[in-house]
């Protein structure tokens, strides 16, 4: 059945009720494929919060690739864990701004009508982690809008109250929804897993990347010198002028990129050139980094190894290259090197960085703002990788620019990419 659009902005309950269904784009296990495909739009059920949960109205909502996974079925089914198997469907999105509709019990902090936008860390209460050591620790985690049902695709989302933060008041919707998965996995990499401090010389891979341009702004603000990996000049004088003290283009050393299963010489060759692309690392820094910001995995995490200064830390979030890492270990252990995993951020992580947005002291990298209509279309570009940055989606904004209530920089409009 086909499901009108047109009307996503009217909602016809005041805040504190809720209407008895919503609109949203849905994934669903027997239509798994291409993103074009299998995002669907549907009119389902509302979901009520519970315990210390809140419904909250999606006025903008934050495009990401792991939706592209959620689609395709790979490389797992989302569908096997998290609450899908309860309600049989997905609706992606872990990033979003809106105002709170409903609260459930227990909610204290947060009131029908409050402006917020939501961090996608989701754990249970009763897990002992939460409450002492990290909620990144908890067999309960998981990230919401990929692992979790309710995402931000849909007039309407269900969270933790706890994954909520003040919505910083001279952003508009779109820009409030385009920073939180990106900016606040930066964030813990950066300040807590590797200790930023003042003086510390940084070395980022795809530092006009999503992850990349909030690493340079971090360094930025720490008093941290950084050198960003980039693929064209253009990009580079972005990061530039994010606070780079300089960039590489990634171009002139393209033999250094572990492809995986090299012959010794064809090893040996591109060893020379991590080799080469260390000493240029240290000529813009000054010496060689005290850490290296990886994201990129098989293809440079050889150079990184190589490339941080003894004692020094890489601190890795994902793998867009390949997972499996292949790189000569005497480096690390001779050196006295550390190699450090992170993953998103908790609660207090995302608060304290959520504050330097709204100070203004960080700024969200937008590309550009589609309407709900391009949920799929939009996700098949990232797919095809034919996106030049950052997407956001307005659901219950009408255009772009609405939801600013105090002056203040926005968003950097650029076009962004590795």
């Amino acid at each position: 059945m086909a499901v009108d659009v047109s009307q996503i902005a009217s909602i016809e309950t005041e805040p504190g009720t809720l209407p008895a269904t919503m609109t949203a784009w849905v994934i669903r296990e027997e239509r798994f494929g291409e993103p074009v495909d299998a995002f669907q739009l549907e009119e389902i059920e509302t979901p009520e919060p519970g315990a210390f949960e809140v419904v909250v109205r999606v006025m903008a909502a934050g495009v990401n690739f792991n939706n592209v996974w959620a689609a395709l079925g790979e490389p797992v089914s989302v569908m096997k864990y998290g609450d899908h198997p309860e309600y049989g469907h997905h609706i992606g999105g872990s990033d979003a701004s809106g105002i709170v509709w409903k609260v459930g019990p227990g909610v204290t902090r947060w009131k029908a009508g409050d402006e917020v936008v939501i961090h996608c860390n989701q754990t249970s209460y009763e897990d002992p982690e939460v409450h002492g050591l990290d909620p990144l620790a908890a067999p309960s985690q998981r990230i919401w809008g990929y692992e979790t049902t309710w995402g931000s695709f849909a007039q309407f989302t269900k969270v933790q109250a706890q994954q909520l933060l003040p919505k910083p008041r001279h952003l508009s919707w779109e820009e409030a929804a385009s920073y939180g998965l990106t900016y606040f996995t930066a964030y813990r990499m950066l300040m807590d897993q590797a200790s930023l401090q003042p003086g510390h010389r940084v070395l980022i891979w795809g530092a006009a990347g999503g992850l990349g341009v909030f690493a340079v702004q971090l360094c930025k603000i720490a008093g941290a010198q950084a050198v960003g990996v980039v693929s064209s000049p253009e990009k580079g004088e972005l990061i530039k002028q994010l606070g780079a003290v300089d960039y590489i283009d990634r171009n002139e050393f393209k033999g250094m990129m572990r492809r995986g299963g090299e012959s010794p010489e064809e090893e040996k060759a591109r060893f020379k050139e991590s080799r080469r692309f260390c000493k240029a690392v240290e000529e813009k820094l000054g010496g060689a980094p005290d850490i290296v910001f990886e994201h990129v995995g098989r293809a440079t995490f050889p150079t990184s190894v190589l490339c941080v200064k003894p004692f020094g830390k890489v601190v890795i979030c994902g793998a867009t290259s390949g997972y499996q890492l292949d790189f000569d270990v005497r480096y690390l252990w001779m050196k006295q090197k550390q190699i450090i995993g992170s993953h998103f951020a908790n609660a207090w992580e995302a608060t304290k960085a959520n504050e330097l947005i709204e100070q203004s002291l960080i700024r969200p990298v937008l590309w550009q703002t589609m309407g709900f209509d391009k949920v799929a279309e939009s996700h098949q570009l990232l797919r095809d990788n034919k996106h030049l940055g950052k997407i956001a989606i307005l659901v219950g904004a009408t255009a772009e620019g609405q939801g600013k209530t105090a002056d203040g920089p926005g968003a950097i409009r650029a076009e962004v990419g590795a």
